[in-house]
């Protein structure tokens, strides 16, 4: 089972770099990324590499090599479905905002509607591919759609879910880790998988593609998200005790890290993750858990997101205590706004509810981030919370200068870890700010001892010095 021919549906975060990578290294398979989004795909179209959707190191220099050679954007779903040999679903899989599961179950509307595209356009067999992250046995009601309301084709469904991280997606996606490719054990099923091995097989090395029953590679991605974001809330929660008691967690984190047991990763403490998956994959499980009446393993799961709600509180409730009980009327200047470096994605950051929280405080909030767009910020904030969207607006400006950003401001706040951060001119900083002069490390970037010479009262999560 030969492929020559990939339809992707859905160009977003997922989508886009991955296709990206697999045409530049198969040049002998046409990719074709189809949205509905005509934007967006004006946008990967754009001669100006600046313009992309999504921000990725490395990953303009493989669009410019690969598009319009086997690479292709287009908005015609159909004639995309029709040519394909490989159907790949990366649509958004957002957590239910309505009904049985409202605020955890994941709404598979986007999967569905996708499914019955492919039943509706497909006239000759189909291997199916779920790139999106779904909750387990999702496979089985997509198969039961194609093969009753289709046109009397048969269809194998592959769960390949990605294990990608936003801001090394593109070197995440040439030198993974891992490959995880789950599909059923018939022969029709098996030379399903060798066709998408096949496909990987052009830069991966082999033993680093695994096969597995496509359960088990459906809920494998969900557990690898709830372990990484475990890790995060955990170690944040004992950052909590390291500033009641003394302790500083960046030299807890080193020396717990250091047992191969553990490992370093994932154990910086911070103002919280982000993103479009933990948050999401962590309640879809609790969700699962639920229906299946394991509320134990419910419960356990469902504290790591209330870890992770109680640190962003925090860290917003001690900037109104650090200035006094009160931020209403001053001005706090954010430094980042997505929600990690090397990313313009903003889902889920821990910015917005930091900014929402000191919003109803009646504080003025300036923003700066390197790539996230002005409008993408205000989107954030309407979107959090429509019904003040006008007084947002009023009290929450953007700025393409950090300098400005942080002039006549009260207090900063660190939100991501740009790493240009670390090379601006502090002292300048210092000398147009409000005195005392605040500094809130939300990530533990700066130079604290360089920024205390100067005069900065300094607060780091998880170091119990006195501010």
């Amino acid at each position: 089972m030969k492929t020559t021919k990939i339809c992707c549906i859905g160009a977003g975060y997922v989508g886009g770099p991955t296709m990206a990578v697999i045409a530049q290294k198969c040049p002998n398979i046409k990719v074709t990324v189809v949205d509905i989004n005509e934007s967006r795909i004006n946008a990967w179209n754009d001669a100006d590499l600046n313009k992309l959707p999504v921000f990725e190191p490395g990953l303009d220099s493989i669009v410019k090599e690969a598009r319009g050679r086997n690479l292709f954007f287009s908005t015609d779903v159909d004639t995309a479905i029709d040519e394909a040999d490989m159907i790949f679903i990366s649509v958004n899989t957002p957590t239910k905002t309505y009904g049985k599961g409202k605020g955890m179950a994941a709404d598979l509307k986007y999967i569905e509607l996708c499914a019955r595209q492919i039943a509706k356009v497909a006239k000759e067999n189909k291997i199916v591919v779920e790139k999106s992250t779904l909750p387990v046995r999702t496979a089985s009601a997509i198969k039961n759609i194609l093969d009753h309301t289709g046109n009397g084709v048969k269809f194998q469904i592959l769960s390949n879910p990605e294990f990608l991280a936003e801001g090394t997606a593109v070197q995440d996606l040439l030198k993974p880790d891992r490959v995880l490719i789950g599909g059923d054990t018939s022969e029709e099923g098996e030379q399903a998988i060798k066709a998408l091995v096949d496909i990987y097989a052009n830069w991966v090395p082999k033993d680093k593609i695994l096969t597995t029953n496509v359960w088990s590679s459906e809920l494998s991605k969900l557990t690898a998200n709830a372990f990484l974001a475990q890790r995060v809330s955990s170690i944040n929660a004992m950052s909590v005790i390291c500033e009641k008691t003394g302790a500083d967690i960046k030299e807890v984190s080193k020396a717990i890290g250091m047992d191969s047991r553990i490992g370093p990763k994932f154990l910086k403490a911070s103002v919280g993750f982000g993103g479009s998956c933990f948050q999401k994959d962590i309640l879809n499980l609790v969700y699962i858990a639920k229906s299946y009446g394991l509320n134990e393993v419910a419960d356990y799961w469902e504290q790591v997101i209330l870890m992770n709600d109680h640190q962003k509180n925090r860290f917003s409730d001690n900037i109104v205590r650090t200035l006094y009980n009160t931020v209403s009327g001053k001005k706090i200047a954010f430094l980042g706004w997505a929600f990690k470096k090397d990313t313009n994605d903003t889902r889920e950051s821990a910015a917005i509810k930091v900014a929402d929280n000191l919003l109803n405080e009646q504080a003025h909030v300036a923003v700066y981030d390197p790539k996230v767009k002005e409008e993408q910020i205000y989107a954030d904030m309407d979107y959090l919370n429509s019904r003040h969207s006008v007084e947002n607006r009023a009290l929450l400006k953007v700025n393409s200068d950090p300098y400005e950003v942080c002039k006549d401001a009260h207090a900063i706040a660190v939100l991501t870890e740009w790493d240009e951060f670390n090379t601006y001119d502090w002292q300048n900083i210092y000398e147009n700010m409000q005195k005392p002069a605040f500094v809130f490390d939300g990530r533990g970037l700066l130079n604290h001892k360089e920024l205390e010479e100067i005069g900065f009262i300094y607060y780091k999560i998880g170091r119990g010095t006195k501010v």
